[in-house]
């Protein structure tokens, strides 16, 4: 018999421990919990007007490209870094795709979405690559890479244009089987599927985990420090793309400004998400929550006639309220 038959007949056995569960999975239980508040809160902002597919889809629709950028961020986060050019290179797929896919069918849009996915690995792994050439802190890297991605943006498309088919678009703003079922939460769920499972339970998810928690250690254990540091950059990237496409296929334009405020909300996604801006610790799945309820924060506010820039004090806030609350779970488990 194999460990994992082992570990499922001994898991009928005992039953499902929902106690393991709460403890390992606590926090993003939580953010989905908060998820769902807000979700009935925004319906009840809507009133006397009823809650409907359409709101729902919207609601998607508005945090699909800041649900792809938590997801970057937070897999350069575990691996003990940080990414500050994220939203400009949101920016440059996001022109790329607009400018390739103006006038194409659904067909070529796909080829090119595939060619924009690889096109983001690049420029991640650039990133990454220079962080660990250089020495210098990953923080002022990327905060200069910025500048470099937000210029390659401007030459790109310097006011909003191009297109993109109704094909594509309908990935983004289309509903799947059911009206109730937006398009987009459904590419969100087999991106996660089809990109971070398969590496997350494998030697190189294992290589991001252990590089974030301790890269001594990790180098010690024979883990390649650099070229996995250069990975989780590169894997950001590939989910930066897909921000850019989600962008491209929500609004159908391309603007050098797409991102401009995508970096900060993605940091704020992955420390209400649970990742540890210390590294090692963490998933995606709390971050993709995350993303949809700091969506939600500001149209909540515009319903009931506040000022939406009290949005941004919330979120901060809230970064300044987890990142406490986490200092002192850490401080209590080391006790």
């Amino acid at each position: 018999m194999t460990a994992v038959d082992e570990a499922g007949a001994a898991v009928g056995k005992r039953g499902i421990d929902w106690g393991r569960i709460a403890s390992r999975h606590g926090w993003t239980i939580g953010v989905y919990v908060l998820l769902v508040l807000l979700i009935i809160a925004y319906a009840w902002a809507l009133a006397p007007v009823a809650f409907t597919a359409f709101d729902l889809g919207s609601i998607v629709i508005g945090a699909l490209p800041l649900a792809f950028a938590a997801m970057a961020q937070a897999v350069i986060v575990i691996s003990g870094g940080i990414d500050l050019s994220l939203g400009v290179m949101v920016a440059v797929i996001n022109v790329l795709a607009a400018s390739l896919m103006e006038n194409v069918g659904l067909g070529t849009a796909l080829l090119i979405s595939v060619g924009l996915m690889a096109v983001g690995a690049l420029m991640g792994a650039i990133n990454g690559g220079l962080c660990v050439i250089s020495g210098v802190p990953d923080i002022v890297v990327t905060l200069a890479m910025s500048f470099v991605w937000g210029g390659v943006a401007l030459v790109i498309m310097r006011t909003p244009g191009g297109g993109a088919p109704d094909g594509f678009q309908a990935l983004g703003t289309g509903t799947f089987v059911s009206t109730w079922i937006p398009a987009g939460a459904i590419v969100i769920a087999i991106v996660f599927a089809a990109v971070w499972v398969p590496l997350r339970w494998r030697r190189p998810g294992f290589a991001i985990y252990a590089i974030g928690s301790n890269r001594e250690r990790a180098y010690l254990s024979g883990v390649d420090v650099a070229r996995t540091r250069v990975l989780a950059y590169a894997v950001g990237g590939v989910f930066a793309a897909m921000g850019g496409l989600a962008a491209t296929a929500t609004t159908g334009i391309g603007t050098p400004y797409a991102g401009n405020f995508i970096t900060l909300n993605s940091v704020a996604a992955v420390v209400l998400g649970g990742v540890s801006l210390a590294g090692g610790k963490g998933g995606l799945a709390g971050p993709i929550a995350a993303a949809f309820c700091l969506t939600l924060v500001p149209s909540i506010m515009v319903f009931q006639g506040i000022d939406p820039n009290y949005g941004q004090v919330i979120q901060g806030a809230l970064i300044v309220a987890m990142v406490m609350f986490g200092g002192l779970l850490l401080r209590r488990r080391e006790r």
